[in-house]
C-alpha cells in the first residue's frame, strides 16, 4: 500500500472513530474560541500510532500534540483530527479529519474524511483529485458576479485590512456563506463554489487542503499569492478568479 492509499484507509477509519462520538464528545475549552474535545485527542493518537507503527522513520506534526523538529525531516506528516471541532461539539455535520504528508518541502498527499457529511476526499500530487472515488473539477466560472463567495471569520476580515476587499466580495458575488474550515475550500476544488478565504489558518488545518485543491485545477495561496504559512491568511480560489481576488487584496 503507497503512502495515498495508506492515508486514504487512515482517514477513513479515524473519521469513523470521530464519527462514533459525534456531538457526545465531552469539551473544553484551549482558547476564547478555540473548542478541543476528548475525541480530538483520541483520534490524533489513533493516526499518530498508526503512521509510526508504518512509517517509523516519518515525522509526525499534529493540532493536539504539536511534533519536534519535523521542519527538518524529508517527510512529515500533518494531522488535524477534528477540523471544525466547534461543529462537531453541536452536532453541526461539518468536520472532518485532515490528514497531509509533506516530502522535501512539497505538500504532496492530501486526505479529507467527513463521514457526518457522507463525504472523503482525496489527492497525491500528479494523480488528480477525488470525491468518494469520483474525479473533481473547479469550475470554470471568470466573473465575480457570477462566482459563489465563502468565507470564515468574518469579524476579522472586517475588521482589519481586508475590511473593504470583503465588503466589494460579499456584495459583488452571485451568493456568499459562511463555509469556512476544510469545507469551504474543498467546494471550491469540487466545482460547487469559486471563491474561500480565512485570515488565519494553522498548518494542519491547510496541509491537506494544499493537494486536493491543486489536483482539482485551482490554486490556494496566502493573500500575497504566496504559498501558505502557519497562521498565515489562506485564499481558495477555481484558479480562474485568483489574479483578480490578489489584485483585490493587494489594493
Amino acid at each position: 500500500m503507497n503512502r495515498l492509499e495508506f492515508s486514504r484507509t487512515l482517514a477513513r477509519d479515524a473519521g469513523l472513530l470521530a464519527h462514533s462520538a459525534f456531538g457526545r464528545s465531552a469539551t473544553s475549552m484551549k482558547g476564547r474560541h478555540d473548542v478541543v474535545t476528548e475525541m480530538d485527542r483520541e483520534v490524533e493518537r489513533f493516526v499518530r500510532n498508526a503512521i509510526a507503527a508504518r512509517y517509523p522513520g516519518d515525522t509526525i506534526i499534529g493540532e493536539e500534540e504539536g511534533g519536534g523538529d519535523g521542519v527538518h525531516s524529508e517527510r512529515i506528516w500533518l494531522i488535524d483530527p477534528i477540523d471544525g471541532t466547534a461543529n462537531y461539539a453541536r452536532a453541526i455535520p461539518v468536520w472532518a479529519t485532515l490528514i497531509a504528508l509533506q516530502v522535501d518541502g512539497s505538500l504532496v498527499v492530501g486526505v479529507a474524511s467527513a463521514p457526518a457529511l457522507g463525504e472523503r476526499y482525496a489527492a497525491a500530487q500528479g494523480h488528480g483529485a477525488s470525491m468518494n472515488g469520483k474525479r473533481i473539477r473547479v469550475s470554470d466560472i471568470s466573473r465575480l458576479v457570477d462566482a459563489q463567495f465563502l468565507h470564515s471569520q468574518l469579524d476579522t476580515l472586517l475588521g482589519g485590512p481586508q475590511g473593504a476587499v470583503t465588503l466589494e466580495l460579499l456584495a459583488g458575488s452571485s451568493r456568499e456563506r459562511g463555509f469556512g474550515d476544510f469545507w469551504g475550500h474543498l467546494l471550491v476544488a469540487r466545482g460547487a463554489s469559486e471563491i474561500c478565504i480565512e485570515p488565519s489558518l494553522a498548518i494542519w488545518d491547510f496541509a491537506a487542503l494544499v493537494p486536493i485543491v491543486e489536483e482539482a485545477g485551482g490554486r490556494i495561496t496566502d493573500f500575497a499569492g504566496r504559498p501558505p504559512r502557519h497562521k498565515g491568511s489562506v485564499l481558495t480560489t477555481n484558479g480562474a478568479l485568483h489574479s483578480e481576488l490578489l489584485r483585490r487584496l493587494a489594493d
